[in-house]
């Protein structure tokens, strides 16, 4: 097994693939949306649970952590390497696979509804609760001109820090979490690999 650099660019990637374990740490619904070739669905919030899996996996193969833009995979491949696993995240992650005109498969019997993405998930629900602030604090009191004012301090914060709440909690959402059989099969899939 070769040493893999941090990150990996598309190109790189798909000039590796064959010889890669590809985790996709967005949600089921993202996934199903399209994905890389081969990758494994394992949601971030579920890394932990199939840490022996990963583990295993990445003692035969390289892994490379992917998700809608890269920076979930990079917080994946922070968390592995805190269990000494070392993994490398796709630069700019699917979105950047699909501009650079590399395939993103689509299971052909999936029992995941495809839906929004996660960074659409968040656009939407912080641009909704914008409004709805700033038509209460016009329309019943000037306090409720808070509530736009907590999502823009959100919306910073997120930047600054490369994490995002507002995502944490939308992926609790059920359309958002995987269902135990997909998180079992993409354990077996990792044990297989």
């Amino acid at each position: 097994m070769t040493s893999i650099p941090a990150t990996l660019a598309t190109d790189q990637a798909r000039t590796r693939l064959d010889r890669l374990v590809v985790i996709d740490v967005r949600t089921p619904a993202e996934y199903a949306s399209g994905h890389l070739p081969g990758a494994v669905n394992i949601p971030l919030d579920h890394v932990r649970r199939a840490l022996d899996d990963i583990r295993h996996a990445a003692e035969r193969r390289d892994l490379l952590v992917v998700c809608a833009s890269g920076a979930r995979s990079e917080n994946a491949c922070k968390l592995l390497a805190e269990e000494g696993i070392t993994a490398a995240t796709l630069v700019g992650g699917t979105g950047a696979w699909a501009a650079a005109g590399h395939d993103l498969h689509t299971p052909a019997a999936c029992d995941t509804r495809a839906g929004w993405s996660m960074e659409r998930q968040v656009r939407f629900t912080a641009g909704s609760v914008v409004l709805l602030g700033l038509l209460l604090g016009v329309l019943v009191h000037p306090a409720l001109l808070l509530i736009p004012a907590g999502i823009a301090g959100g919306l910073v914060f997120s930047a600054l820090t490369n994490t995002c709440g507002m995502a944490a909690v939308l992926g609790k959402l059920p359309h958002n979490r995987p269902r135990t059989a997909d998180l079992d099969a993409a354990r077996t899939a990792l044990r297989g690999s």
